[in-house]
């Protein structure tokens, strides 16, 4: 390798999160709306650049907790973006990740020193996003659909009790298609997915259903 070559030169590396939750049934990533150029004022993905003086790993927690408050989860890299262009000023190349989580769980920002804003949006609804990130949402969206029994990913996405009806909803809003409630039951029990754990919920006004936790 030649360190001269000023082909090597002005280049960078992005470590971009698609941070997905179930709220209400519907299938959300969180983005933010940045504060700095490029792309001051449009929504992205949470993440940013890597220093030089850190790991991958410690840039992309760095960078999530800065631009939304959130710490503690958990990352699976699913893919790289490496278009010449996809940054305006540099070569950047990103390394994707995916994280699932409870968004009742945890206090999104609403604004920091990078950004003005903080959503959960419908993943059918998405606004434009900066640089790539409308396609690195949608490999994320391929990445958990094709990971969606994974338990790893299911007990970080509920809590750690839920209803039948809960699961069922959510693995219909995620895969993006109707799935037979009683065959589906069958399947995650026969499949040692989940466990009836003899327990009903109990709200006021709505009927009792069993409650179900992970194997």
């Amino acid at each position: 390798m030649d360190y001269k070559n000023p082909r090597y030169k002005g280049q960078g590396i992005h470590v971009i999160s698609t941070i997905f939750t179930v709220k209400n049934g519907v299938f959300k990533v969180l983005l933010i709306k940045r504060k700095n150029q490029p792309f001051a004022g449009v929504w992205s993905l949470v993440g940013g650049s890597v220093y030089n003086d850190e790991d991958v790993e410690t840039a992309l927690k760095r960078e999530v907790f800065e631009k939304s408050g959130i710490k503690g989860i958990n990352y699976r890299h699913f893919g790289i973006y490496s278009s010449p262009n996809r940054a305006p000023k540099m070569r950047m190349i990103a390394l994707s990740y995916i994280s699932v989580i409870d968004s009742s769980k945890v206090d999104v920002l609403k604004e920091t020193t990078h950004t003005f804003d903080a959503e959960w949006f419908d993943i059918t609804a998405l606004p434009h996003l900066a640089f790539d990130h409308d396609e690195i949402v949608k490999g994320g969206i391929d990445f958990l659909r094709e990971h969606i029994s994974d338990k790893g990913i299911l007990k970080e996405l509920f809590p750690k009790r839920f209803t039948l009806p809960e699961l069922h909803k959510a693995y219909e809003c995620i895969l993006a298609k109707n799935i037979d409630r009683r065959n589906f039951r069958k399947k995650l029990i026969a499949d040692n997915v989940i466990k009836d754990t003899g327990l009903l919920s109990v709200t006021k006004g709505v009927k009792s259903s069993k409650l179900y936790e992970f194997c």
